[in-house]
């Protein structure tokens, strides 16, 4: 028998405890054992999270209830997010987690949409034909149909949830499957003077804890694949400039959208995530052309309800280390990387990590061909979600603001100006087998912002216009018939919980 490979989890926090959650409920505890080592004297940097669809996988797969989720995070539903004054100032555009139409021909229906715009007189907007964008217009939610044939089958759903409260949750579904959490300060680290790798942390106080392969969630420090084993970190802001964030919860208005809304705005932008107790707010900017004073006056007037909590500040750099697995550490979460919660996707690039690690933790731990693989995997991640940020910078068309100015004329990476001339020419994303984001989303933001295709795939002419139109418009009428009989959003989560219903504004619907 194989002897037990020892694995110690440094930093709490959500890359903490998903990752602590994942392994224990993953791995034979006879053959694999996890400690998990943090200090309450530490804070953490989640402030209110909005998530991914892919959240839902990951709960499932630990066996969470929704409900239990739901009640213990103080979650809501979420169907995409909405960008308000990205494209011309006063426009407004929804990136569903969903199709923007279903194929016709089997083309994407981008393809009969441009065709049928250019061509045949069509006048309606591309996200008429998405179902999750008509039901996030007008405030409703329900959960996908299992019939592949409706309608309302064509998107998926994520959460908005307290990002503190669902690391609660996991520490508590880890610890009781045996997790050992230690409190404690890392003070320093011990490494083989031969190898390289790390051999045990030492806490304040002078306790020292031993292990076969150490996981980094240690925040922005990135204290032991950054600061031990120097593993150089990529900046990407020339890029994406906005390096701080002030966040601030308040109190409740009249809105209870099943999506986030990111508000552009001079300097910056600023979301809005509702949660059942509050809404999480916060204005992300250049630090080059705003101060933190500025940025949070200017935040303080943008609330819809008096704040429930002073200011938190952030201060950041966009990029990635160069390597995420060095020597027998794995970083995961901000100690890897930081991208800009513009399209949510903090929580994804922690829980795809935890997935591509499942996969290649090795039973002998210097097994580099192990670390090749994770990385590449991990780069190819960061790098698809970077180009997808950019873009919406990029395709910005606001009269106002030395920020977008510069966006809009700065060279942008090779890979995404490839993307953009082939959506360009006729349409063209690649779906990718690996990584975010399916092409319905660059579909999204490429339209919404304002870049319209010049071309189509050829394919759909084979469907007379006639037909093409026809298609086309049952589509419309479809979404047109269900989407508005869905419930509230507000009574939808209000049932969902039911005995925590007092938790819910009474006004809400």
């Amino acid at each position: 028998m194989a002897n037990q490979l020892n694995i110690v989890i440094c930093g709490g926090g959500t890359a903490g405890w998903m990752t602590a959650a994942a392994l224990v409920n993953a791995l034979p505890s006879d053959r694999v054992k996890v400690t998990l080592v943090e200090s309450d004297q530490i804070g953490t940097v989640g402030v209110g999270e909005a998530t991914l669809p892919q959240l839902k996988a990951f709960n499932d797969a630990l066996g969470i209830d929704e409900r239990e989720f739901v009640i213990g995070t103080q979650a809501t539903f979420k169907l995409g997010i909405e960008f308000v004054d990205w494209g011309i100032e006063g426009s407004s555009y929804i990136h569903p987690f969903g199709v923007l139409g279903r194929r016709i021909g089997g083309v994407d229906f981008i393809h009969a949409w441009t065709r049928a715009r250019r061509e045949l007189g069509l006048e309606e907007k591309l996200e008429d034909y998405s179902f999750a964008v008509r039901a996030c217009r007008e405030g409703r939610f329900q959960p996908p149909s299992e019939d592949p044939a409706a309608v309302d089958s064509t998107y998926a759903y994520a959460y908005h949830l307290d990002a503190g409260l669902y690391a609660a949750t996991l520490r508590k579904y880890a610890e009781s499957r045996g997790l050992t959490r230690i409190e404690g300060k890392i003070q320093s680290l011990d490494r083989n003077p031969q190898t390289g790798a790390i051999r045990s942390v030492s806490l304040e106080g002078g306790k020292a804890l031993e292990g076969d392969f150490f996981i980094d969630c240690t925040g922005f420090r990135s204290m032991i694949l950054g600061e031990t084993l120097g593993v150089e970190f990529e900046d990407w802001g020339k890029w994406l400039p906005c390096n701080r964030a002030v966040a601030m919860p308040s109190k409740h208005g009249n809105d209870f959208p099943a999506y986030t809304r990111a508000t552009a705005r001079e300097h910056g932008w600023t979301w809005r995530i509702p949660l059942q107790h509050r809404v999480g707010n916060g204005y992300v900017y250049s630090s080059d052309l705003l101060s933190d004073d500025e940025a949070y006056s200017n935040l303080s007037g943008w609330l819809e309800g008096e704040p429930e909590r002073d200011p938190s500040f952030l201060k950041f750099k966009a990029g990635r280390r160069i390597r995420s697995w060095e020597k027998n550490c794995v970083a995961i979460g901000l100690s890897s990387g930081f991208l800009e919660p513009l399209e949510s996707t903090s929580i994804y690039l922690i829980q795809i990590a935890i997935q591509h690690l499942l996969k290649l933790l090795p039973v002998q731990t210097m097994d580099t061909s192990l670390s090749a693989t994770f990385n590449a995997l991990i780069d190819a991640e960061y790098d698809r979600v970077r180009d997808f940020l950019i873009l919406h910078y990029h395709l910005n068309r606001r009269e106002s603001g030395e920020l977008w100015a510069y966006c809009r004329s700065m060279a942008v990476p090779d890979s995404l100006l490839e993307k953009m001339k082939l959506f360009e020419h006729n349409g063209f994303v690649e779906a990718y087998r690996y990584g975010l984001f399916e092409p319905s989303s660059w579909y999204a933001v490429y339209v919404g912002q304002g870049l319209q295709p010049s071309g189509y795939n050829r394919l759909i002419e084979k469907i007379p216009d006639d037909t093409l139109l026809a298609a086309i418009h049952k589509e419309k009428m479809m979404v047109d018939s269900v989407a508005p009989v869905l419930r509230s959003h507000a009574d939808y989560v209000r049932d969902f919980v039911t005995s925590e219903a007092q938790l819910m504004p009474d006004d809400w619907g």
